[in-house]
C-alpha cells in the first residue's frame, strides 16, 4: 500500500500524507459483524479521567475480529479487504463453506480469493492459522495466543511479525518485534506471515485536525505552565525542566521509566528481554 502526499496549498496540508488504500476492495463494513462502541474519552467506571487528552472523535463502530481462529478443518475464502478505524491493520472477511461470515486481520500479501484455513498439520501458508507446535522454526507469524483457546494477543498491528526460533519442551521460542525472545506453549495457535499495511508507520498526520478526528485532544507542555501545575513549570522565560530527567505532573519519571513488576509471574517465561 502507497503513500499519497499533497500540494502544500496550506501548512497542514505540506506535510501530510495518507495512505493511497489500494488494497482495500470494499467500502462498507458486513453488518453481522458490526457491534457498538461507546466512547469513554480516557475516563474509568467512576468518571475519572485516568488517561489524559481524549475526548471527541469521528463515530465509529467495533468489528468483531476471530482472533481464536477456531473454525478447524473448515476451508474459507478471502472475500474482501476492509478498513477498519479501530486499528491500524486491514481486516479480512473470510467467508467459510458452512456458510459463517468472519473477519480475521489481514496478513500482508493476501489477496480476494485466495483460501485460509485453521487446524492441525494444515499447510504453511500465509494466513493459516495452527498449533506453534506444526510450524517449522524460522517461520513469519502473528497473532499469537498465550494460552490456548484465548485468542491471539501477541503481534497483531500493521507491519508487526514475530519469528519462531527453537522448540523445547513443551514450549517454543518466539522473538517477538521488541527483540524479546519468550516462551509460549506449542499448543497455543498463531497465524502465518507478516501483518498487512506496512507503510502505515509512514503516514505524517500533518495537522491538529486530524488528531481531533482521531479522538486525541490538545496536549500542553509542562514547561509553560506555573509551577503548582507542573513539576517543569515556572522560571523566567523558556527556563530548563531543573531536573535530571523529565517528570509527569505527578512527579513520575517519564522517559525509560520501567514499569513491569520485578516479581511477576510470567517472567520466567522471557528468555532474553526486550531492546532498551
Amino acid at each position: 500500500m502507497g503513500i499519497k502526499k499533497f500540494k502544500p496549498t496550506s501548512p497542514g496540508m505540506r506535510t501530510k500524507t495518507v495512505s493511497t488504500f489500494e488494497e482495500i476492495t470494499k467500502k462498507e463494513p458486513e453488518k453481522s459483524l458490526l457491534a457498538p462502541k461507546k466512547r469513554k474519552s480516557g475516563r474509568n467506571s467512576q468518571g475519572k479521567i485516568t488517561v489524559r487528552h481524549r475526548g471527541g472523535g469521528a463515530k465509529k463502530k467495533y468489528r468483531v475480529i476471530d482472533f481464536k481462529r477456531d473454525k478447524d478443518g473448515i476451508p474459507g475464502k478471502v472475500a474482501a479487504i476492509e478498513y477498519d478505524p479501530n486499528r491500524s491493520a486491514n481486516i479480512a472477511l473470510i467467508n467459510y463453506s458452512d456458510g459463517e461470515k468472519r473477519y480475521i486481520i489481514a496478513p500482508n500479501k493476501i489477496q480476494v480469493g485466495d483460501e485460509v484455513l485453521s487446524g492441525n498439520g494444515i499447510d504453511i501458508k500465509v494466513g493459516n492459522a495452527l498449533p506453534l507446535r506444526d510450524i517449522p522454526t524460522g517461520t513469519l507469524l502473528h497473532n499469537i495466543e498465550l494460552k490456548p483457546g484465548k485468542g491471539g494477543q501477541l503481534v497483531r498491528s500493521a507491519g508487526n511479525y514475530a519469528q519462531l526460533m527453537a522448540k523445547e519442551g513443551k514450549y517454543v521460542q518466539v522473538k517477538l518485534p521488541s527483540g524479546e525472545v519468550r516462551m509460549i506453549g506449542q499448543l497455543c495457535k498463531a497465524t502465518v506471515g507478516q501483518v498487512g499495511n506496512i507503510d502505515n508507520e509512514n503516514i505524517t498526520v500533518g495537522k491538529a485536525g486530524r488528531k481531533r478526528h482521531m479522538g486525541i485532544r490538545p496536549t500542553v507542555r509542562g514547561s509553560v505552565m506555573n509551577p503548582n501545575d507542573h513539576p517543569h513549570g515556572g522560571g523566567e522565560g523558556r527556563a530548563p525542566i531543573g531536573r535530571p530527567s523529565p517528570v509527569t505532573p505527578w512527579g513520575k519519571p517519564t522517559m525509560g521509566y520501567k514499569t513491569r513488576k520485578k516479581r511477576k509471574k510470567s517472567n520466567k517465561f522471557i528468555v532474553r528481554k526486550r531492546k532498551k
